[in-house]
């Protein structure tokens, strides 16, 4: 038995003294007003109304349980609203920097579409662990090795001329005797100034005898990019990020690199209802494969 429905059957036909006003005031037909307050009468064991009027008139024991079912009725259209104000409460998402404008914009629109609320902020790799992990957002797109991550992005090496390869391999920027010019630098945005990315670089810089400051960790991504524009540096980077900056993009011949992403929730938060609904969306907006596999994550 719906409790809560029959008790705001009694509690509306009592309060009206009718079943038919009663009914279209609790919006629900006479038939199943009369079948809610019967079905109280039977599980009470005691009828609720006297059944000699004409009007809907309580029984004593109608009048005695009226109070209490009130509270109930009232309880539950608390509960209601309270959990319709959690559903529609914000979700503070913490973003990377390497998304655009219009793929945010996207992001915000499609989670509407899911009947969630963003509220964005974007914010560098270190930055939004820290706000997940004092819960000043309640999310968080963590950047994470791509074996932990849900979504993954393919890096490569992205230059200002077509370099003529399928492949740049790093070998290749080792100065040679006689060689005219400065060593050519590989940057690294902040985004990807992560140990799981910066580290198999260095290792591989050092083992192909290049220079400590031919990797270069860049403090904007706006300054690496004019470096790379205007030179023959490279910008370690998504395909898509070479497409908006318009550099030619090739993977890194000696490794593959990805950024990896999982989502990071703050103690109150639960990061799986959001990613299943809206684990395409997300990964449209980091230019990512999405190995999510709850439902509604993968694309």
């Amino acid at each position: 038995m719906d409790l809560v429905g029959a008790c705001r059957a009694f509690v509306s036909v009592s309060e009206r003294g009718s079943f038919t006003v009663g009914a279209a005031a609790a919006r629900m037909s006479q038939p199943v007003a009369s079948r809610r307050v019967a079905a109280l009468e039977e599980r009470f064991g005691e009828p609720l109304f006297e059944r000699t009027s004409r009007r809907a008139v309580l029984t004593p024991f109608g009048r005695d349980l009226l109070p209490t079912a009130r509270q109930l009725v009232r309880a539950a259209d608390v509960l209601l609203h309270e959990a319709e104000a959690v559903r529609h409460k914000p979700w503070r998402l913490a973003v990377p920097g390497i998304c655009s404008t219009a793929a945010l914009a996207r992001l915000v629109a499609d989670a509407r579409g899911q009947g969630i609320t963003l509220d964005l902020r974007v914010e560098g790799p270190a930055r939004r662990r820290e706000l997940v992990d004092s819960q000043q957002v309640r999310a968080a797109l963590l950047a994470v090795p791509a074996d932990e991550a849900s979504w993954s992005v393919p890096l490569g090496l992205a230059t200002a001329r077509d370099p003529g390869v399928q492949r740049v391999y790093v070998e290749t920027l080792r100065l040679r005797r006689g060689s005219q010019g400065p060593a050519r630098r590989i940057w690294i945005q902040p985004e990807d100034d992560v140990p799981h990315i910066r580290d198999p670089l260095t290792r591989l810089r050092d083992a192909l005898g290049l220079r400590p400051a031919q990797l270069v960790a860049a403090e904007q991504l706006t300054m690496a990019a004019a470096d790379v524009l205007c030179g023959d540096d490279l910008l370690l980077c998504s395909r898509a990020q070479a497409a908006e900056l318009g550099l030619i993009w090739r993977p890194v011949g000696e490794l593959t690199i990805d950024r990896g992403f999982a989502l990071g929730a703050a103690a109150d938060g639960n990061p799986r209802h959001l990613q299943a609904r809206l684990g395409g969306a997300i990964a449209r907006c980091l230019g990512a494969d999405s190995r999510a596999t709850a439902a509604g994550g993968a694309t």
